[in-house]
């Protein structure tokens, strides 16, 4: 193989031409024969036992060709790339493939080349930056909560009220007409879970066990099933049992059966800084998007459309991938909240741009700087990794890419410096408001999070 010629071009990609020497290319039709002559019936031959001269007489001689072809592009993209010390971005694409009558085969490849980064202001970029505050509320909410997943479930005789579990028969009728997933036996239901259709729990408070009621509600106009939304349904319901939950006492009897503390002061403390460090560093990345957005906006870089592409179905298949892992594919998805794919699409193809840009230029911002990932910053992660999964050091090691690994910690580290080297202004007042609500919108996802992989609720009869 030969490297005949490098075209650089807009959007930094570059076509490269490939030339093949006809014995190369003749090993690979061979091989392409091969491989598919036993599939290929020839009059007066055996199936696979035809020469593949005879074949080529019958069917031309670039029967072989396409799949040959195709065969060779990685090796030949390969080779130009290491021939050449090129710096590439994403898959390539190729623009045209020509046979001579010798059998030379010449590939015109499209290649997206790493686009080269002009930076502008980097340092000393002013940003407005959030004050972390912790209410004492937001501690309480949280021992609440833990009180709640370590209540118990007892079975009582009253009428139901609010923050009660009520254990239904339901069946749902939209016209008088019973609707396919409409029926349930034995179900429990917590009163203010806003599981249920809005207005069905409300309508279960007073009842007692061995009641019925016809509960009488509106479907959202927004609902996964189409043919009811906004549709008005009675759903019949037979109540069961109603049961309550019992919290625990609140003292340091209840904290040390809970967690690893002694007092209950040591748990508030505890949930506390927990708390003032994911608002700390909630607030942290929302100074960095600030002043990251300042610098790509100073910068100059010209990103190849290959490159976006890449990155955008790569966001794509990874956001369907958790929607599948909550029991719901991404067609479903976009369809229930009525969202077009197409705008979809364009949507995350300009995160994916924004996305790209900012790693750039933090890149830019290492190579400038000269940041250097060292094996004392790897071996502090690896440890910080290892503690918070629960494992040991040596075995986290196992679960990263170390190239990947580096450059993400590299980039992390460019972060940094651009903070550290920033403004921090106080946020107007507006702002501030809306900060703060983010910040706790975070914070709350974080703790709910770790709530649901908990168990919930012990059972008494």
């Amino acid at each position: 193989m030969e490297v005949k010629s490098i075209e650089k071009r807009e959007k930094s990609t570059a076509a490269i031409t490939v030339e093949v020497s006809p014995e190369e290319f003749e090993k690979a039709i061979d091989e392409v024969y091969k491989k598919n002559k036993n599939s290929i019936t020839i009059p007066g031959f055996r199936k696979g036992k035809a020469p593949r001269r005879i074949i080529e007489r019958m069917y031309g001689d670039a029967i072989f060709y396409e799949e040959a072809i195709n065969n060779i592009i990685p090796d030949a993209y390969s080779f130009a790339v290491k021939e050449k010390e090129l710096k590439v971005a994403a898959y390539p694409s190729v623009e045209d493939a020509d046979v001579s009558d010798d059998k030379t085969l010449t590939l015109k490849i499209v290649a997206s080349l790493y686009p080269e980064v002009e930076l502008g202001q980097y340092k000393g970029i002013e940003a407005p930056r959030k004050e972390v505050k912790v209410d004492p509320e937001e501690v309480d909410i949280r021992i609440e909560a833990l009180r709640n997943r370590n209540s118990r479930i007892v079975t009582c005789e009253r009428e139901a009220k609010f923050g009660d579990i009520v254990v239904i028969d339901y069946e749902g009728f939209v016209d008088g007409v019973a609707f396919e997933g409409g029926k349930g036996e034995n179900h429990s239901l917590e009163i203010g879970s806003n599981s249920f259709i809005p207005g069905f729990e409300s309508q279960c408070i007073g009842l007692k066990a061995g009641e019925e009621k016809d509960i009488n509600v509106t479907f959202p106009e927004i609902y996964h099933a189409e043919h009811l939304q906004g549709k008005q349904a009675v759903f019949k319901i037979k109540v069961h049992e109603v049961k309550e939950k019992l919290l625990p006492e609140l003292d340091d009897e209840f904290v040390k059966d809970v967690s690893e503390y002694d007092t209950l002061e040591e748990l508030k403390k505890s949930i506390y800084d927990e708390i003032s460090q994911s608002k700390s560093e909630a607030v942290k990345n929302d100074f960095l998007d600030k002043i990251l957005a300042q610098v790509v906006e100073n910068a100059k870089v010209e990103l190849p459309d290959a490159m976006i592409d890449e990155r955008t179905q790569q966001m794509i298949q990874d956001y369907a991938g958790r929607l599948r892992n909550q029991g719901m594919d991404l067609n479903s998805y976009l369809d229930l909240f009525q969202m077009d794919p197409a705008h979809f699409e364009s949507t995350t193809r300009n995160t994916a741009e924004k996305q790209l840009k900012s790693e750039l230029a933090l890149r830019k911002i290492a190579e400038i700087e000269n940041l250097q990932v060292t094996e004392e910053d790897k071996q502090e992660e690896y440890e910080r990794l290892a503690k918070a999964y629960g494992v040991d050091a040596e075995s986290i090691k196992t679960f990263f890419d170390e190239e990947v690994f580096n450059d993400s910690m590299l980039l992390t580290k460019a972060a940094d410096f651009l903070i550290e080297n920033a403004v921090a202004l106080p946020e107007p007042e507006e702002e501030a408001e809306e900060a703060e609500d983010i910040v706790e919108e975070k914070s709350e996802d974080k703790a709910a999070e770790a709530d649901n992989t908990e168990n919930s609720e012990k059972t008494e009869e």
